[in-house]
């Protein structure tokens, strides 16, 4: 790019300029961003931090916590709730939400987080990342609680992630396309370095953890099978699999490159609608993807319009490249009215 713009410059501009966002929202982007570097700097250290290895302990799903993931959840939650922009905070490692203490001023968002994605990865030195998403809080009551939260992806006002890899890249959009900012370390600061980006409409690429195939639902066997065909089949196309069992890793692929991310519903766990969390990685993942022009189900319905029920609510979820996610909502569509 020809001239170096500054996250913080981006974000006045989009308040001051385009009037997209208002003051409050980019000051509490801007805190994400820095805790965010913070993170960074902790994953960068590795075993030199100490940080590396179990913690020992479970979050509310049940998954053992790795060092990191205690100590990005503690980065974001003490950064976040002194600044006066939020109400409350939700995270994938707290059971309940975290109200924003008295002694500090209340503002008017809430704000939801993976603090650590991918987190089986760490010890291996694969890049992970942290995922958030924002939502204003209803005005209609006094207070925080937990309802407060269960509002449809369509409804964010900011979503993005930071992926902490060769290079600490943060991807974030305020409903004004998708922009991505790389950590320059040396200056201390997130430098844009590309706007507006678009996924490609068809793709050669897909993302999914084939040792479950035998678990999948026939709309997802069938989508595979066809793509494993390569030239000779249906889709007359040969196809590559990526799989890094990092969501941010796999989705900032997509980004950058197209492609088609799957982590369906499957029969290990038939009365669960999927693995991932719909507030805390689903919604902020699939509204990145619709703003570059992908897409995003659960394979029945538009993923921002799933009404949540619960703050750690899990769902299917099939996001990427436009044409190929509506080809696998077909395939479901197809499967449902023959069962009609």
């Amino acid at each position: 790019m020809s001239k170096r713009i500054s996250l913080t410059r981006y974000l006045v501009e989009q308040q001051r300029v385009d009037g997209l966002i208002p003051g409050q929202l980019r000051l509490l982007l801007e805190v994400v961003a820095r805790a965010c570097k913070r993170i960074s700097f902790e994953v960068n250290k590795g075993a030199l931090g100490d940080a590396m290895g179990s913690a020992g302990s479970e979050n509310v799903q049940g998954e053992v916590q790795k060092k990191l993931d205690i100590i990005a959840n503690e980065v974001l939650i003490e950064a976040n709730e002194w600044g006066g922009h939020l109400a409350a905070m939700a995270s994938e490692e707290m059971e309940g939400i975290y109200i924003v203490p008295n002694r500090y001023p209340q503002g008017e968002y809430l704000l939801m987080f993976d603090p650590l994605d991918g987190s089986s990865n760490i010890d291996v030195n694969v890049s992970i990342g942290t995922i958030f998403s924002v939502l204003e809080k209803p005005q209609d009551h006094p207070g925080v609680t937990e309802a407060d939260f269960l509002q449809q992806g369509a409804k964010q006002v900011a979503a993005g992630y930071c992926i902490y890899g060769p290079q600490t890249t943060l991807v974030l959009t305020v409903g004004d396309g998708v922009a991505m900012f790389t950590l320059d370390r040396e200056q201390g600061s997130f430098i844009l370095i590309e706007e507006n980006v678009k996924i490609p409409e068809d793709t050669k690429e897909f993302s999914i953890n084939m040792s479950n195939m035998r678990h999948w639902d026939p709309s997802i066997k069938r989508y595979i099978d066809e793509c494993l065909q390569g030239e000779e089949g249906p889709r007359g196309k040969n196809f590559n699999m990526r799989w890094i069992a990092s969501m941010v890793a796999d989705v900032h692929r997509i980004l950058c490159r197209g492609g088609i991310f799957m982590y369906p519903w499957d029969k290990r766990e038939p009365n669960k609608p999927g693995k991932l969390r719909l507030m805390y990685e689903a919604n902020p993942m699939g509204w990145l993807m619709e703003q570059a022009g992908g897409a995003a189900s659960n394979g029945h319905q538009r993923i921002l319009e799933v009404q949540p029920t619960q703050l750690h609510e899990r769902v299917s979820v099939i996001m990427g490249s436009k044409n190929e996610v509506e080809r696998v909502a077909r395939y479901y569509t197809e499967v449902d009215s023959n069962k009609a």
